[in-house]
């Protein structure tokens, strides 16, 4: 029985658990330790399904969580993981280049798998909003943040950075700077994630534009710390950088775990190109099984008469 799938894009890495073929514990811990890289198999996060036998022409649902165990919601990385997958293991429609939708609990993302040999997937990840309330973003007071969230005052430990806030399906916040680096995204990410003025937390995206069409970008994620590349993250800084005028459609994002090519229509729908490729594929040694099997929730006989 083959517990796990390992794929990683742009240095983003993610577990694909498919409950038809493993009887994982879905629990914030067993998520945890599963990502753990020293106790576990090690991940940016889980990408759980399909939900139901996949058939062309309906949705295929998924759902998506965090090294920590808390609701991705959407990674741009990996729905191109996740398309990458149902066309090796369903091959047929799902690899023959033809369109079809992933559903999340963010919306539906429509995907396509370019070249299944080299990994090569297309994903529409939607018009994202500028509204403060989608984040949601606070005033300083603590009342709700009225209008558009771009070029926000943001103070930070006495900082006062700029700010524009997009919501994609995730909240982020974009912030200028005159050199990205993994440094400064470990130092300054978890400040702003976790900022009172952003109640549900935020990624964050530090960004240089070297020009019009070529994005540098680091990313610290509120559910899984500082990472290499973000999909999501990639779309959220260049539809940033073009409502402020920094950009034209089509921007090369680069990371330090690979580069994703983004455009932006005329109506401000994102589309995002990359490559996935499968690393690994297992089963849970014995060990690690039973520690799974111990986040289990009690059985319900267990729990009769108990308060939880």
């Amino acid at each position: 029985m083959i517990d796990f799938y390992k794929y990683q894009a742009a240095g983003n890495d993610y577990l694909v658990i498919d409950p038809r073929s493993s009887d994982f514990p879905l629990t914030r811990d067993a998520i945890r330790l599963v990502c753990d890289r020293h106790r576990g198999i090690g991940a940016d996060g889980v990408l759980y399904g399909p939900l139901e036998t996949p058939r062309p022409g309906v949705p295929v649902m998924l759902d998506l969580y965090n090294s920590d165990g808390s609701d991705c919601g959407r990674s741009g990385n990996g729905l191109r993981m996740f398309a990458l997958h149902l066309a090796e293991q369903e091959a047929g429609a799902w690899a023959d280049g033809g369109e079809f939708t992933l559903r999340t609990a963010a919306g539906d993302c429509p995907v396509r798998v370019l070249d299944a040999a080299e990994g090569r997937v297309e994903v529409g990840m939607g018009r994202p909003s500028f509204d403060a309330a989608d984040l949601p973003l606070l005033r300083e007071d603590g009342a709700p943040f009225g209008g558009r969230a771009v070029r926000v005052p943001l103070a930070v430990d006495g900082d006062e950075l700029t700010v524009t806030c997009v919501y994609n399906g995730n909240p982020h916040t974009v912030v200028l700077v005159d050199a990205p680096s993994a440094d400064l995204a470990r130092r300054l990410g978890p400040r702003i994630a976790r900022h009172p003025r952003f109640p549900n937390a935020t990624n964050v995206q530090f960004v240089r534009m070297v020009e019009r069409s070529v994005m540098e970008l680091e990313v610290f994620e509120r559910g899984a710390g500082y990472v290499t590349a973000s999909g999501a993250g990639a779309c959220a800084a260049v539809s940033a950088a073009r409502e402020l005028g920094l950009c034209d459609g089509r921007v090369e994002v680069r990371m330090p775990g690979g580069t994703l090519e983004i455009t932006v229509a005329e109506d401000g729908a994102v589309t995002m190109t990359g490559d996935a490729e499968q690393v690994a594929a297992g089963s849970f040694a014995p060990a690690l099984r039973a520690r799974l099997d111990r986040t289990a929730p009690p059985t319900p006989a267990a729990t009769a008469g108990t308060v939880r």
